[in-house]
């Protein structure tokens, strides 16, 4: 089993549940982290001890504190981790369970994991970690379900620039000559619109501007 693990979640009912859980595997070490930059650091630190963390742990969405944080987000610390370690395992346990957040993420092939914190939660951790530990993969059963009966959408990095962009306040006209001095194609005014209204159809969206906040409250942008 394991031999070090990072623990990165910032409510703690939900931390001493997955201690629960840890614990039972006898782990002899376990790192708690309730702010991605800590985690982080601690991360980093025990590289430059040579003795790396086998595992992360993470939720995804972090409260906003009076802290000024560079990392914000689970995604953005398993992507930096990531960056740094390629070999650590990554088990991402959240609230969220919409199944485009799930695929998007799942896609970038940086989590090992997906876990629900639904009401067999924790049971299910244990499974993840056990599979993990084989080097295998874990999806919450339910989620695995709904992926399976719909036609989800897979945001690419053209989509991504684009909507990141238009998030930012970017005109078609600026978005077009920043396609064009990225040699980004297509990059077409026409392109563009086509683009923006399959997005918009596909998310159920009625303008470009609902389509950002469907987006952002997807956590998506």
């Amino acid at each position: 089993m394991f031999k070090k693990i990072l623990i990165a979640e910032d409510i703690d009912s939900i931390q001493l549940g997955v201690s629960s859980i840890v614990n039972q595997f006898k782990i002899p070490t376990i790192t708690h982290a309730q702010y991605c930059d800590d985690a982080f650091l601690y991360f980093k630190n025990s590289l430059a001890a040579n003795e790396p963390y086998d595992l992360l742990i993470t939720d995804l969405s972090f409260k906003e504190s009076h802290r000024k944080e560079r990392l914000t987000s689970g995604a953005d610390l398993l992507k930096a981790l990531k960056a740094e370690y390629p070999s650590i395992k990554v088990i991402v346990y959240t609230m969220e369970d919409h199944p485009q957040r799930f695929v998007n993420l799942w896609n970038t092939r940086l989590i090992d994991a997906y876990v629900c914190k639904d009401r067999h939660g924790l049971e299910n951790l244990r499974e993840a970690m056990e599979l993990v530990f084989k080097n295998e993969t874990y999806i919450t059963q339910s989620l695995a379900d709904t992926v399976k009966q719909k036609n989800l959408v897979e945001l690419d990095n053209y989509d991504m620039e684009l909507l990141n962009l238009l998030a930012k306040g970017a005109t078609q006209d600026e978005i077009q000559f920043h396609f064009k001095s990225k040699n980004m194609k297509p990059n077409s005014r026409s392109s563009i619109e086509k683009r923006l209204r399959e997005l918009r159809n596909e998310f159920g969206a009625k303008t470009t501007i609902h389509l950002i906040r469907i987006l952002a409250d997807l956590h998506l942008l």
